[in-house]
């Protein structure tokens, strides 16, 4: 089958299908053996720089036995594989990176609302050996976002092989918010990433035409880097910090008993309220940060749900140590993530869910003055059919500006990401947005079209300008990547 023929059909399977298949009723059956001889799930290592307002990361090569069987070459900042949680308080934060890999890399802080020369794209390269020092100065509402390297051509590579960490931006005040905040006890967060390994426990990365057309996906999950683990929350409510951290896969989160989730915050900040959901879905970049009420002591299992396009994507299967591995599922129903036990030792914080947040951080959106309309492009791999040029840019928005964005998806659903702004989603193929996409985003999936409201508040200029891109990370690397300038508004 040529790559025509292959999209077509591609194209034929996601219009007959919706974007996820009804899940019959789950059935899990694990026996307390089963839980208690898995590991605890362990929270990447907090690097809390609130008060010092300055931190320090190495991207270096390890070494991981991620299956217990032998270890496999991987990269990690500070340590083999991922990186660590750093927490930001607003204001100065003098970050020096420095490059112990064999090959240029960059740090994107994805999700920070920061001037181009701060925001560390492909056109802030770091050569082996080197250091890039930056001051991030931080004016921005609270909001759970993450780095990882965003070397054109090698993201996908870089960030598979574990070049990623987590950011959390806070303010102090999440306890008079009414919100769990003890992190890796009540406050817990969740990298969620698929990879493949083979036999021997080495992880694989692959770059044949499927895994460019429409992303690498894996048979196995880790969740902060670990296989098989168990989440042990505080019998209460506890809150879990949700990264997509996967190159490619959509995720469709739901608990294997169907219990609620309290949704709080989305990319960009808190909500107005919370609103009560039992499924989420993330595409890779996006986060959510939900409320999940543990209190009966009852296990639970966070599951994917089959969408409707994962036979294009890749399935959870075909591994030892796959998702398969604590649960049997069948291509209808919903795959196992990672199972929760709730511990009766540990005192939950909080007790009930609060009524609003205070979300006015981003102030109002304000009208648009212009609109544009994107299209992300399959054959060649393109945004207007203008494949990715480091040497041009491809629009110039002025500073303070409002725009709408139009947002067109070829063949099948990709993520956009946009860097230095967040946005709101105004619509989705014509219908109202899902509940995790109605708060400030700064990456939104796109099935067929979809409407953003945009803000530009930071300069760019054209020796750093900032990205917008699908977040397959394939498709980025493959050219679905354009760039634009910020200038000062003319008085």
């Amino acid at each position: 089958m040529n790559r025509r023929d292959f999209l077509t059909r591609a194209s034929t399977f996601i219009s007959a299908g919706a974007s996820g298949m009804l899940l019959p009723k789950v059935s899990f059956a694990n026996s307390a053996k089963s839980f208690k001889d898995k590991v605890k799930l362990q929270m990447p290592p907090l690097l809390d720089v609130q008060s010092k307002g300055a931190f320090e990361l190495t991207a270096q090569p390890g070494s991981t036995n991620f299956l217990g069987t032998s270890p496999t070459q991987t990269m990690g900042f500070n340590g083999s594989y991922l990186g660590p949680t750093l927490r930001l308080a607003r204001g100065s934060n003098m970050a020096r990176v420095h490059n112990s890999i064999d090959e240029i890399t960059t740090i994107h802080w994805h999700g920070l609302l920061i001037p181009g020369d701060q925001d560390g794209g492909p056109h802030q390269p770091i050569a082996p050996g080197e250091s890039w020092e930056v001051d991030l100065d931080l004016d921005q509402p609270p909001a759970t976002t993450w780095y990882h390297s965003h070397v054109h051509g090698r993201t996908s590579y870089q960030v598979y092989q574990g070049l990623a960490g987590v950011m959390q931006i806070c303010d102090g005040r999440d306890r008079d918010r009414g919100l769990p905040d003890t992190y890796g006890v009540d406050d817990l967060m969740l990298v969620l990433q698929d990879r493949n390994f083979d036999s021997a426990g080495h992880m694989l990365f692959t770059e044949s035409m499927m895994d460019t057309m429409h992303g690498l996906t894996g048979s196995t999950m880790l969740v902060n880097g670990q296989v098989d683990a168990v989440a042990t929350p505080p019998k209460g409510l506890t809150r879990l910090r949700l990264l997509n951290g996967s190159n490619a896969r959509v995720y469709t989160l739901i608990f294997s008993d169907r219990r609620n989730m309290h949704l709080i915050a989305t990319d960009s900040g808190y909500l107005e309220k919370p609103i009560t959901i039992d499924e989420i879905r993330l595409s890779p970049g996006e986060r959510a940060e939900v409320l999940v009420d543990f209190s009966d002591g009852n296990r639970t299992v966070l599951m994917y749900k089959n969408n409707a396009h994962d036979d294009m994507m890749g399935s959870m299967s075909g591994s030892d140590h796959s998702m398969m591995g604590s649960a049997q599922a069948t291509k209808e129903d919903a795959f196992p993530i990672i199972p929760f036990q709730p511990d009766e030792r540990v005192r939950a914080t909080i007790d009930q869910i609060p009524a609003s947040f205070d979300a006015s951080g981003h102030g109002e959106m304000g009208q648009p003055s212009r609109t544009r309309e994107f299209t992300l492009n399959m054959e060649p791999m393109a945004i207007n059919n203008r494949p990715f040029d480091m040497e041009r840019i491809n629009e110039n928005v002025e500073q303070g500006a409002v725009e709408r964005w139009i947002i067109r998806g070829e063949e099948m659903p990709h993520p956009f990401h946009v860097h230095g702004a967040a946005f709101k989603v105004v619509s989705q193929n014509g219908k109202a947005p899902r509940p995790e996409e109605t708060g400030w985003k700064d990456t939104v999936l796109v099935e067929d079209e979809s409407e953003i409201l945009i803000r530009f508040e930071h300069l760019a200029g054209p020796e750093a300008p900032f990205m917008y891109h699908c977040h397959i990370l394939e498709h980025e690397d493959a050219g679905m990547m354009g760039q634009f300038t910020v200038s000062p508004k003319i008085i």
